[in-house]
């Protein structure tokens, strides 16, 4: 059997059930060494039941799951609210999980190497019950990698954190992956995963709906992106800009703008200026960029809505 040699994680037609109700429906998704893989799906579509299988925390009905073409893989895994004893400093507490991973190594020095890379060097010796959210977050992400695993899976790390401890959180998912680890990224905030995902996989319906490169699944859906509003608008004028046959066209009664959605943005927009001029309007704003990773979400979920 072929296999690729960069496959850290296999998943094939894997289900799961909860009493009559399928959360997962045949899920298929492939995670390389060295990915930063964004994981999305609206609330309730199966992506914390799918990580809680690949940990062993609860049992498959069936699928299959391969780590590592077939070789034992440790996992660090960071729940949504993850555990933290108040009562510990951060120091003892991450001795503590190190002890629990069987870690086998000097554990001073990597409890010093994680408390750097998770920024609580200085507070290392508080206790933990002191800690901010954005902090005992950060606690959690030193508990996740403390044992050096070869796959990291955070859910939701940037959940209810303010812009301060969003970015202190993928700052540090910024620096694991420098350091070559692969990680599964679950989160809403979809800014965060384009910023650091290499990869993504969305789901709804129990399955991925999309999965691949974020830049190829960006120009596969998004392609170019225009924004317009127009000086003179009349509703006659609108109307010929949403019917337009060489764009998909949207209108934000919001702002007042259109968004034009092209594989040519050169051509879509010498086309748009031409049909302003020939009904008397012209450009108020006008800009040109690529689709959002929140835009394209929004396309694909919709698509697969149930």
């Amino acid at each position: 059997m072929w296999e690729r040699v960069n496959e850290l994680v296999r998943i094939r037609n894997l289900y799961k059930k909860y009493g009559s109700f399928s959360v997962l429906r045949g899920l298929s998704m492939d995670i390389e060494k060295g990915d930063v893989y964004g994981f999305l799906g609206r609330n309730g579509c199966g992506k914390t039941t799918t990580m809680n299988i690949i940990t062993n925390i609860i049992p498959k009905d069936e699928g299959e799951i391969i780590l590592g073409n077939g070789r034992p893989v440790k996992v660090g895994y960071l729940p949504e609210s993850p555990t933290i004893y108040g009562y510990m400093t951060s120091r003892e507490y991450l001795e503590y999980i190190a002890a629990c991973t069987n870690y086998q190594g000097d554990v001073k020095r990597r409890v010093n190497e994680v408390l750097d890379i998770v920024g609580l060097t200085k507070a290392a010796d508080r206790r933990a019950k002191g800690y901010s959210r954005g902090m005992t977050q950060r606690l959690g992400m030193g508990a996740a990698i403390i044992g050096d695993p070869e796959l990291l899976i955070f859910d939701e790390p940037t959940s209810a954190l303010d812009p301060e401890g969003r970015a202190e959180v993928i700052s540090i998912i910024e620096r694991l992956k420098s350091m070559g680890s692969t990680i599964v990224l679950s989160t809403h905030i979809l800014s965060d995963v384009e910023r650091v995902a290499n990869r993504i996989g969305i789901m709804t319906n129990g399955r991925l709906a999309e999965e691949g490169y974020l830049t190829d699944i960006l120009r596969k859906h998004g392609g170019d992106v225009i924004h317009l509003s127009v000086r003179g608008l009349t509703d006659d004028l609108k109307i010929k800009l949403l019917t337009v046959d060489y764009a998909r066209a949207e209108f934000n009664d919001l702002n007042g703008q259109f968004r034009f959605g092209t594989d040519n943005a050169e051509g879509t927009s010498r086309r748009l200026i031409q049909l302003l001029a020939e009904n008397s309007a012209a450009v108020d704003t006008f800009s040109i960029g690529t689709a959002s990773l929140e835009e394209v979400f929004r396309m694909v979920v919709g698509a697969n809505a149930d």
